[in-house]
């Protein structure tokens, strides 16, 4: 069954690197406040913002050897599927540097498989009686029906690294392209028939 997407997730964040971790943590601080109000200038509420990773580590390696990294990433249910690419250039002007998604979801599974369950039984049956009519019998009931469950869940989130676009000196587009197209769900049923 074929639904249309009516929820976006995306995980998003900041990244500072700085010469002491309270500095660190400071600019990551001010950089998602600032991520944050450009989300609720987008209508997004506090309670579709969820922290999913923060982290704080001195920098052993390369170039920014002796300093610290600080993260911040946070995942944003965004619920207008039209403004999408307005929230992820608002948030990378506001200093994200951090990027996955979207994981493109319908609010509502329930309701958007039970078509599929429909067209599951529909299958089950026409098959059914397909075997019994080349067997020179007839379906005469329905013993007992095995939800088997959806297949084809989402593939989790991939973590990109968004500092070259946060570095540049261009300024983010007015809105990134994005289609939300379709979600396909699949269900699986067994059904034991009664011939006669």
């Amino acid at each position: 069954a074929d639904s249309r997407p009516d929820e976006a997730r995306l995980q998003l964040g900041v990244q500072s690197i700085a010469a002491s971790a309270a500095e660190a943590s400071q600019a990551n601080r001010r950089k998602m406040e600032r991520v944050a109000a450009a989300l609720a200038g987008l209508g997004v509420k506090p309670d579709d913002l969820q922290t999913r990773n923060l982290s704080l580590q001195r920098i052993d390696y390369g170039k920014d050897r002796g300093r610290f990294r600080a993260d911040n990433v946070i995942e944003v249910k965004l619920r207008r599927m039209d403004r999408v690419g307005d929230a992820v250039a608002a948030v990378t002007d506001a200093g994200a540097n951090l990027l996955s998604g979207p994981d493109l979801r319908v609010s509502d599974r329930e309701r958007s498989s039970r078509s599929a369950y429909a067209a599951a039984y529909r299958a089950a049956r026409a098959r059914a009686d397909a075997y019994a009519g080349a067997a020179g019998l007839e379906v005469d009931r329905v013993l007992a029906i095995y939800d088997g469950g959806e297949s084809g869940a989402p593939p989790p989130y991939g973590r990109v690294a968004m500092d070259a676009v946060a570095q540049s000196a261009a300024p983010p587009p007015v809105s990134v392209p994005f289609s939300a197209g379709i979600n396909t769900t699949e269900v699986r049923v067994r059904v034991d028939f009664a011939l006669k």
